[in-house]
């Protein structure tokens, strides 16, 4: 049996929403997706404006910056490693 899925109006029920909008931006994190990743995925498969995922995310990002350090796709570098391992190579192949 074939079940259609409703999600919760913006307009109408806006608290819901915005819930369903960080639980969906949560399993972007587990899944590994960067922010704009997040934001196509759940513009094409959910329907949700980009604005509306950008808006929730920031919020997110200053409730919790530990969650979102924990599941960041990539990992970050200062600025200090990334000149001495430019500067620093050596070929060693020669």
């Amino acid at each position: 049996m074939y079940h259609k899925q409703t999600f919760p109006c913006l307009h109408c029920h806006p608290s819901t929403y915005i819930r369903m909008v960080q639980h969906l931006i949560e399993k972007c994190l587990i899944l590994r997706m960067d922010r704009d990743e997040c934001m196509d995925a759940l513009y094409r498969h959910a329907g949700i404006r980009p604005l509306v995922t950008l808006t929730v995310w920031r919020e997110l990002l200053k409730e919790n910056r530990e969650f979102f350090h924990a599941y960041s796709p990539k990992p970050r570098t200062s600025n200090y490693l990334r000149r001495v391992s430019r500067f620093g190579r050596k070929n060693y192949w020669k």
